[in-house]
């Protein structure tokens, strides 16, 4: 794993028992699948990974999007937020729960831009190049395979400079 990678899986990692949404289910028993409901007014926000461009928050809903096994996370962006392109090494699925999500599908913002609203749905696969706004305030649910992970196509956009590839 590079380093860039591991500190945005150790970020997220850390963030991950404080963003958790469901405490009713940090009680069950290990080892065993449990279903998982939880209702707008239980998820907790906490501040999104600093591989993410600042004032997004996030809250982890199902599983550990550091580790490999299934996950589902949300981000709650303000209006105007931008995440430059970039691509992911595992497939994504993203729901938009509220607001608009602009994609930009290709190597630039300024690609052909796909606008997404409350309730559309995307599937995203592996190492697909992308960048996203937002158009007001938008919450999107990613659901996909562990571990979660950006990479982005110029190193000058990656918002946490210390993670730079060396």
């Amino acid at each position: 794993m590079t380093t860039w990678t591991m500190r945005v899986a150790c970020t997220l990692l850390a963030l991950a028992p404080a963003a958790y949404a469901g405490d009713e289910a940090k009680s069950k028993p290990a080892g065993k699948k449990q279903a998982v409901m939880i209702n707008p007014s239980d998820i907790k926000w906490g501040e999104a990974s600093p591989e993410l461009p600042k004032g997004a928050q996030l809250a982890v809903l199902f599983g550990d999007p550091t580790k490999p096994a299934r996950f589902t996370i949300r981000l709650k962006a303000p209006a105007g937020y931008v995440i430059p392109p970039h691509w992911h090494s595992k497939d994504e699925e993203l729901t938009v729960v509220a607001g608009t999500l602009v994609l930009h599908m290709g190597d630039t913002m300024k690609a052909e831009p796909h606008e997404l609203g409350a309730g559309a749905y995307h599937f995203l696969p592996a190492k697909m190049h992308h960048g996203a706004e937002s158009k007001g305030d938008t919450v999107v649910q990613i659901s996909g395979m562990g571990p979660f992970d950006i990479h982005y196509l110029n190193a000058s956009d990656r918002p946490n400079a210390k993670s730079a590839r060396k």
